[in-house]
């Protein structure tokens, strides 16, 4: 990688101090001590180790599974998981999962298929783009040993998660002053919007009660289908707005969200009904972008209250590939090392491990821009990597031009036909490379001991016999 596709003040921000810096909390948190009994070897006798798997989560979104226009870019999506990312994001977004009332996409049609999308002219405008059904998915993800999230349970989100035929059961006189195709504008809807949640609730009762009923069945629906499949879930993504503006009340049956109509008090609900219904061993998530003090306190309130939360999501969105620029100039207020370390710090006063859940750098389409990006993507990684409540991190859209509608088209780690750009080359050098234990050691006093990357490790005799361990 070129250091010279980055200003000097962003070097000076990323400079050797920091760098040792990152460096020696790499070695403190990212790793441990080990020791290998091997009793039936001989001193001197050379065994071979090597890490197979990382304990720390590598993740992407799996939203473009087999909608890629072709089998050869489709088996290049693929072979990522298993040997880049260990663990896929899966969509349980309700709006796409359930797109007519009572008809769930449990079971994947032709329209799921490879060669449907293969022969899809327009695959963006089909409805279930970026929307493979969940069972394809979670197969698929066994037959590799990927870690599978669920994401999200619940999201007050009317543009991309409540489905426009839940907010059609409005009495006519309110839902005519709705603009069904904008639904995210939903609070354009004259007379409701001046009421109190109580007295929404005494106006339209009947729909009330629909509201809650349907994202409560849809949420019992969707666990005892796939709650032993699934190994941890975003149970509630992005209420942190909703709380910070006291819309979360105790008591309420209806909350009159940032983005629509939702249960009362649901973020508590939520959660109390999915630790009711899932095993023991799911982890329970809670993502958010706001992320400040109000969220490190809706944390604290939940626990307070009962709630099950095993792990604090957060997202970083640089959505805008000004903002690469900016960053590769050094300007101070965007993403430098401070920063980006009290963002992740201050709110893991909680206590809970983090996982960096939804992570975009866009690159300027330009060969620099791409080189910027990809030198962004190793800084923030590492220093990511090194922080000691850090659990994971999952980069969103993988492919150039596949992102949702509104998101940008080049923050990919590869172009539409699957080659691979320089960002891409640095997190697999980072993962695979730099971050990967490979030894070569003699046995002393029947055994070896040796100091590696937390994971899954494989010691070859040499007999060529294979013993398998774990570094915690």
């Amino acid at each position: 990688m070129d250091k010279s596709c980055m200003d000097k003040r962003f070097w000076a921000l990323w400079n050797d101090e920091e760098q040792a810096r990152i460096d020696a909390d790499i070695e403190k948190y990212r790793k441990a001590d080990a020791v290998v009994d091997l009793p039936e070897l001989a001193d001197g006798a050379t065994v071979k180790i090597e890490q197979i798997s990382h304990k720390f989560i590598f993740g992407a979104h799996i939203f473009n599974f087999e909608q890629l226009g072709s089998k050869e870019a489709n088996d290049r999506y693929k072979e990522l998981y298993g040997t880049l990312f260990n663990s896929a994001t899966i969509p349980f977004y309700w709006k796409k999962f359930e797109m007519e009332e009572g008809k769930p996409r449990h079971e994947p049609t032709y329209e799921d298929s490879e060669e449907f999308w293969n022969n899809c002219k327009n695959p963006k405008e089909q409805p279930h783009w970026r929307r493979p059904v969940p069972k394809t998915l979670i197969k698929f993800c066994k037959e590799k040993g990927i870690r599978i999230h669920g994401h999200p349970l619940v999201w007050s989100n009317y543009n991309w998660h409540v489905p426009r035929w839940l907010i059609e059961k409005l009495p006519e006189k309110y839902k005519a002053s709705i603009d069904l195709d904008v639904v995210s504008s939903v609070y354009d809807i004259g007379e409701l919007n001046k009421l109190t949640p109580r007295e929404i609730e005494a106006e339209v009762p009947e729909f009330v009660e629909e509201l809650n009923r349907q994202h409560w069945n849809r949420v019992k629906d969707i666990i005892a289908h796939y709650k032993d499949d699934v190994d941890s879930w975003d149970v509630v993504n992005e209420s942190g707005c909703d709380y910070h503006e006291n819309k979360l009340v105790e008591g309420d049956k209806i909350c009159k969200s940032t983005c629509g109509f939702m249960p009362g008090d649901y973020t508590y609900r939520s959660f109390k009904l999915a630790q009711e219904l899932l095993p023991e061993k799911a982890l329970l998530n809670i993502n958010d972008w706001f992320v400040n003090k109000s969220y490190k306190k809706q944390i604290e309130e939940l626990i307070e209250r009962g709630c099950k939360i095993d792990i604090q999501g957060q997202q970083m969105h640089l959505f805008n590939p000004k903002d690469c620029q900016d960053i590769a100039e050094g300007k101070t207020i965007l993403k430098c090392p401070d920063e980006l370390r009290a963002k992740a710090m201050g709110s893991w006063a909680c206590g809970l491990p983090v996982h960096l859940s939804e992570i975009t750098i866009t690159s300027p389409q330009t060969p620099r821009g791409e080189e910027q990006q990809a030198m962004i993507l190793r800084q923030f990684y590492r220093l990511w990597f090194s922080l000691e409540p850090m659990m994971g991190i999952t980069w969103w859209n993988v492919v150039d031009d596949c992102g949702a509608p509104g998101e940008p088209s080049f923050s990919g780690l590869f172009h539409r036909d699957m080659t691979p750009k320089k960002s891409y080359y640095a997190l697999n050098d980072l993962i695979n490379n730099e971050w990967k234990t490979r030894l070569e050691l003699p046995v002393q006093g029947g055994k070896v001991s040796f100091r590696g990357f937390k994971g899954k490790y494989r010691a070859t005799m040499p007999d060529g016999t294979e013993k398998f361990f774990e570094v915690l």
